[in-house]
């Protein structure tokens, strides 16, 4: 108990909110949680996520941000260790099976985040940005397979990327990723 304080203690207030903007806002929506919940169990005075983020505003842009970069990362390294575009592909849509499988899934934060938001603003905004990245990831791997069209074939599959994502969640079943990669085989066969 006594090394995980110390953890705590070493951990900047920025990270703790962070941490604990991930753990909430994930599981319970940007605009059911508040602050003060937030606070509580970053273990910070509120001052602190004033003065790190200046509102919740702001942490929640934060919070949208690390996710972006997170997923990201996760999509590139992926498709950057498969052997070639096709198998790239396919590996983006492995990587999201494996988020599937988790127990604490509950589909990508940013449908969440945008669900809870009328159009226009930061969730819109951060929103547009994730799904313009994974489209040019599909993007540029759809133009190196040899795509004719690798508009329409990255938008098909940035479709099947946000569906399977929603039908994971909402069916809370993780083998819905056999289904999704299925359809994209099936899509690039016909495509490539």
């Amino acid at each position: 108990m006594a090394m995980a304080l110390q953890e705590d203690v070493r951990r900047s207030p920025r990270e703790r909110l962070l941490e604990a903007a991930r753990e909430l806002f994930y599981a319970e929506g940007v605009h059911r949680v508040g602050i003060d919940r937030v606070i509580e169990r970053a273990g910070v005075a509120k001052a602190s996520l004033y003065s790190t983020f200046g509102s919740k505003d702001g942490l929640v842009s934060a919070y949208l941000e690390e996710y972006h970069e997170r997923i990201l990362s996760r999509r590139r390294a992926a498709a950057e260790a498969a052997g070639d575009p096709v198998s790239a592909i396919l590996a983006v849509f492995d990587s999201m099976a494996q988020d599937f499988k988790r127990p604490d899934y509950n589909g990508c934060a940013f449908v969440g985040a945008r669900a809870e938001e009328p159009a226009g603003g930061l969730v819109d905004d951060a929103t547009r940005s994730f799904r313009a990245d994974i489209r040019a990831l599909f993007w540029d791997l759809c133009a190196e397979a040899g795509a004719a069209d690798p508009d329409t074939l990255s938008y098909q599959l940035q479709m099947l990327y946000g569906g399977g994502g929603e039908a994971a969640k909402l069916d809370r079943d993780p083998d819905v990723a056999a289904a999704q990669r299925a359809a994209v085989e099936t899509l690039l066969r016909a495509s490539l």
